[in-house]
């Protein structure tokens, strides 16, 4: 097969031998663009591709540093919110003090105020027991002394005496009424 190629290429040109002198060009036409790519193209893709992974790497560098800084502040972001808590439930504890405190004071103001109010109302209802017994043994005075006069048939008007009946009428009904207090 070689001697047929040989042959047809001194025969003349065949389709599947090339021609030497095409060779020899087409070899160095692609020396020259590989010469070109090498020294001026693949310096300006070396360039981009450090340049992108310069970018990529500097950008995973910054979103590792946010991811960094993410972290310490939502770590301070939870301390401030277990302090806030700790600072809610100590004034909340707090509130609650006072609230029971000032709901002491109150009852204890009540109290007083009732014990008060009840001390009034203890002496004005003495005081008014002593007016009534006053107007009632005025009363009863007198009308015992009437009473009296005309059992009597004469006139006890005498104020000394009328007095000692009045006074000796009171104490018999106070004797009688405590001796039927004590028979219950």
């Amino acid at each position: 097969m070689l001697k047929a190629a040989i042959m047809a290429a001194e025969e003349g040109s065949s389709p599947l031998i090339p021609n030497l002198w095409e060779l020899l060009v087409t070899v160095a036409g692609f020396a020259v663009l590989m010469f070109i790519v090498i020294k001026y193209v693949m310096p300006a893709f070396e360039k981009t591709f450090a340049a992108r992974t310069e970018a990529i790497e500097g950008g995973i560098a910054k979103a590792e540093a946010a991811q960094v800084e993410a972290n310490a502040a939502l770590e301070e972001y939870k301390q401030q919110l277990v302090e806030s808590r700790t600072e809610a439930n100590r004034i909340r504890e707090e509130a609650r003090a006072e609230g029971a405190q000032i709901l002491a004071e109150l009852k204890e103001k009540a109290a007083a105020e009732s014990a008060r109010i009840t001390e009034q109302a203890h002496v004005q209802i003495e005081a008014e027991r002593q007016a009534a017994v006053v107007s009632l043994r005025a009363e009863v005075g007198t009308l015992a002394t009437d009473l009296a006069s005309r059992i009597v048939g004469e006139s006890l008007a005498d104020d000394a005496r009328s007095g000692r009946v009045i006074d000796r009428f009171l104490a018999d009904l106070e004797t009688s009424s405590q001796s039927a207090g004590a028979a219950k």
